[in-house]
């Protein structure tokens, strides 16, 4: 990946201004015992910051003071726990340090990860039991943050081969059954509540949700990604074409490009069109930029060239689209620049799409130009100052990640 040599130096500045905010020490108010295992808010997410750094090196201090500090209690190995809470979340962030660095945390990171080992293993049995039984879902059965998807994509990244895997692959597989409510046939990833996890009027019997963070493009982007690395389990690719289709059934055409509903209530569902009129947000966590990136995935693994350049040219056409792109307003991982930025680099990559090497330059300099440490939500990784910062040394060191902090976001 190249930049321009003036974004290049921009970037590095706007680095510094936010690794020095996130470094920053500062009161904290009470906290429950587990939050510095949060990925997203807590240290453990602000260390990966850190943790790159050193990879290009800078001081290991800094990584190891945010590591201490996510460590400090007893890590949270019970089944409330995921990617982005608990042992998980601490394990992920010890499989990304530096190599020199890996003895210092050996220890901690074979007891996390027979751990999360555990944890897989029991988690896909009770997940799969309710699946069976035909039991209300929610999206902690399955989704990147705290499911089974996100306890995947940790065990794709560090113990490819293992039985937790296949069992967690093997969940997901199953997902993707129809589930029938009212005597209609809906997905297998419907959930009993609303996108807030909550009971209200507008989802009666709850909603599907298409987005990365809490839908279906989670676990299609994991599915996809071990189909691809060669890990496979009965099904594996019966059940990406099925969500494929799913998302071709309920792809939205427009004059700007192709767009997909952030979720589906049972309404929807009966008069098979989506109560949402428009695109929404291009973001990671839901929109068409973590959609594309599933689909274009999905097609390379499945060695379908046409899938992947339909999802390549969806992904293009967004993020040119002054409408879509005027609705993205903050520079976070979550929902803004740096997430739309680091996704881009990694679809890029991968891209057969001539058009995407010259589109990851105009996203390097909104991010640039958006990109502000004064309007950081905070110091943690999701939504905050150290996701930018994180993205901005993508960008700044003109290359992905060395130690592969992204996979938390199931892109790379």
């Amino acid at each position: 990946m190249t930049a321009p040599a003036s974004t290049t130096v921009s970037a590095a500045d706007l680095l510094q201004q936010f690794t020095a905010l996130v470094n920053e020490a500062r009161p904290q108010p009470p906290k429950p015992p587990d939050a510095g295992q949060s990925l997203a808010v807590g240290a453990a997410g602000t260390a990966l910051l850190f943790v790159e750094r050193a990879w290009h090196d800078q001081p290991w201090r800094p990584a190891h003071r945010l590591i201490a500090e996510a460590t400090a209690g007893e890590v949270n190995a019970g089944d409330t726990g995921g990617l982005f809470l608990g042992a998980t979340a601490v394990a992920f962030l010890l499989s990304a340090t530096p190599h020199d660095r890996e003895h210092l945390y050996a220890d901690a990171r074979a007891t996390l990860h027979r751990q999360v080992t555990a944890l897989a293993h029991r988690r896909a049995d009770a997940a799969d039991q309710r699946l069976r039984a035909g039991e209300p879902l929610a999206f902690a059965d399955y989704d990147l943050f705290y499911g089974l998807t996100g306890i995947g994509a940790y065990l794709l990244r560090t113990d490819p081969g293992s039985s937790a895997l296949g069992r967690v692959l093997a969940y997901l597989v199953a997902l993707t059954r129809p589930r029938t409510l009212n005597g209609s046939d809906l997905p297998g990833w419907w959930v009993h509540h609303d996108p807030l996890r909550a009971h209200s009027d507008h989802f009666p019997g709850g909603h599907a949700n298409l987005g990365t963070a809490h839908g279906i493009t989670g676990p299609l982007l994991l599915l996809a990604k071990a189909l691809r690395t060669g890990i496979k389990v009965e099904g594996h690719r019966t059940a990406i074409r099925i969500i494929c289709d799913f998302l071709d059934t309920w792809r939205q055409d427009a004059p700007e490009g192709p767009w997909w509903p952030t979720y589906l209530s049972y309404e929807d569902v009966q008069r098979r069109r989506p109560g949402q009129d428009r695109p929404g947000r291009p973001s990671w966590c839901y929109g068409t930029t973590g959609i594309a990136r599933a689909g274009q995935l999905a097609g390379i693994s499945l060695g379908d060239t046409t899938r992947q350049a339909l999802y390549e040219d969806a992904l293009y056409r967004a993020l040119t689209a002054p409408a879509q792109l005027r609705v993205v307003v903050d520079a976070g991982l979550c929902h803004g620049w740096a997430g739309i930025y680091q996704t881009v680099v990694r679809a890029t990559d991968d891209s057969n799409d001539p058009r995407l090497p010259g589109l990851r330059h105009q996203l390097a300099v909104a991010l640039i130009t958006h990109a502000r440490p004064n309007t950081a939500k905070g110091r943690g990784l999701l939504e905050g100052a150290a996701g930018t910062a994180l993205a901005l040394s993508t960008l700044a060191h003109s290359k992905p990640p060395d130690n592969g902090w992204d996979a938390c976001l199931l892109i790379n």
